[in-house]
């Protein structure tokens, strides 16, 4: 058993509650201020790290610029077991949790599973940064491991033990259709929204899929999330076929009433192969995160979450191969390319007025492109931010943001950096061609700044 000490109390950890912009479009912290989820999915967080690791984890995260951590309370509900051996539930049952009495973190003879679920929340918000918990994961509940009434017992269970965590968010679903199982995703959301008023809820759909498909009416659905991974054009066979075209989602469900925000829970993940099961398969890289990024975001998502093949399941040295073939240590993928450049995306969002942002692909005046090829366009009263993934040139409509002239920059994703390009009226068509030869990961975002006097 695990030896505890010097837990935080909720006195001194106490981030600020999200909730929903008074547009309906982002999330605004408690003082009012823009939220720009940056995610990352640590799925087995609280299975497959000891204290120590996930101490250096969320650390990490905290330094790159993460603040919302994806992670699965309930992987397997037949072997719900924690590094330290600790077992979740009583005789497999999700309506029967395991807890030792007391829940006296001090005392090492009633350290449980859930004692280590609280360290782990307890000590995301020392780093400000908040944990989007899925309940149960979606296969169990396919499988027919978990009833309607057991999902609304446990679904009570978690609203009633984390409700005064300021830093939780609630992801129902976890891969899968929300017609897979539709009443007992129904009961899960509305038992959480039932019991924890203050937290923020959304759905985990399958690849490919939204969460609005099914909940988009639903009271307890705050936010839509969609998964756009992992297939590529040449894989995803299934109509409508979006593909890698995950901005689509975006368009979709911008225009659906009620408003909600949305974002990418789930794109392809850095250094997992293309289509999941084929480890001989190209591998998804720091362009492809990239791309998947800006598209969304720019197209209107509130936010995006990331994702690496050996951090999502935590794989470590020495454990034979992982899950689509992966065999790179987690804490060597730390430091990935992708992951470090994900900084940037929020850094660009956040340098401008916030709550006025809104997608405008007529800022494009021609030939928008498909594929790899494709412009994405969004802008706020005085700026205008354009990405292309190909390094194309650009051809602007200008006189959509105020200003009679307008200052031009380019933006590298890839490391954060402005280069400068002049001044220009604010009239016309005025094409902009960046750096390089045109080729997939010679990205830039293009940007319009209103001059002002």
């Amino acid at each position: 058993m695990l030896v505890m000490i010097n837990f935080l109390t909720d006195a001194q950890i106490q981030p600020s509650l999200l909730k929903v912009s008074q547009n309906k479009r982002f999330f605004i912290t408690a003082d009012g201020k823009p939220f720009f989820w940056m995610g990352d999915t640590g799925w087995l967080l609280f299975v497959k790290l000891t204290r120590e690791e996930t101490d250096a984890y969320l650390e990490d995260r905290k330094q790159k610029g993460f603040n919302v951590i994806q992670v699965m309370v309930l992987h397997d509900v037949k072997h719900a077991v924690n590094v330290y051996g600790d077992s979740a539930l009583i005789n497999k049952d999700v309506s029967k949790p395991k807890i030792t009495p007391g829940n006296n973190f001090n005392d090492t003879a009633q350290y449980d599973f859930w004692d280590h679920v609280d360290y782990v929340i307890n000590k995301a918000a020392e780093k400000g940064l908040y944990l989007a918990l899925v309940p149960i994961w979606g296969t169990n509940v396919k499988e027919g491991h978990v009833s309607q009434q057991q999902a609304k017992v446990f679904a009570k269970f978690l609203a009633d033990r984390y409700k005064n965590k300021t830093n939780i968010i609630w992801v129902n679903g976890g891969d899968i259709k929300g017609s897979d199982s539709l009443q007992v995703w129904n009961t899960i959301g509305s038992t959480l929204r039932a019991n924890d008023p203050n937290h923020l809820i959304t759905f985990h759909p399958r690849g490919r899929s939204t969460s609005s498909t099914w909940f988009q009416n639903e009271s307890w659905l705050d936010f839509n999330m969609f998964q756009s991974g992992h297939k590529d054009y040449a894989q995803d066979t299934t109509e409508p076929r979006i593909g890698e075209d995950n901005w689509k989602f975006c368009v979709n469900d911008y225009v659906l009433q009620p408003t909600k925000p949305m974002l990418d829970g789930e794109p392809s993940y850095e250094k997992i192969p293309h289509g999941l099961h084929d480890t001989l398969a190209p591998k998804w890289m720091d362009n492809d995160v990239r791309r998947y990024a800006y598209w969304s975001v720019l197209a209107g998502a509130c936010g995006y979450t990331y994702g690496h093949n050996a951090i999502m399941q935590f794989y470590k040295a020495g454990s034979g191969q992982g899950a689509y073939g992966c065999r790179q240590p987690w804490q060597e993928a730390l430091n990935d390319a992708g992951a470090k450049q994900m900084q940037y995306v929020k850094k660009i969002m956040l340098s401008k007025s916030y709550f006025d942002r809104i997608p405008d692909q007529s800022l494009i005046a021609k030939d928008q492109g498909i594929k790899y090829d494709y412009l994405v366009a969004s802008r706020g009263k005085d700026y205008a931010f354009i990405y292309t993934y190909t390094g194309r040139t650009i051809p602007v409509a200008m006189g959509k943001i105020a200003g009679k002239k307008v200052n031009a920059k380019w933006f590298n994703p890839k490391n954060g950096s402005y280069t400068e390009i002049g001044k220009f009226e604010n009239s016309g068509i005025k094409e902009f061609t960046p750096s390089g030869i045109k080729k997939e990961g010679n990205d830039w975002v293009l940007v319009l700044e209103s001059i002002k006097g």
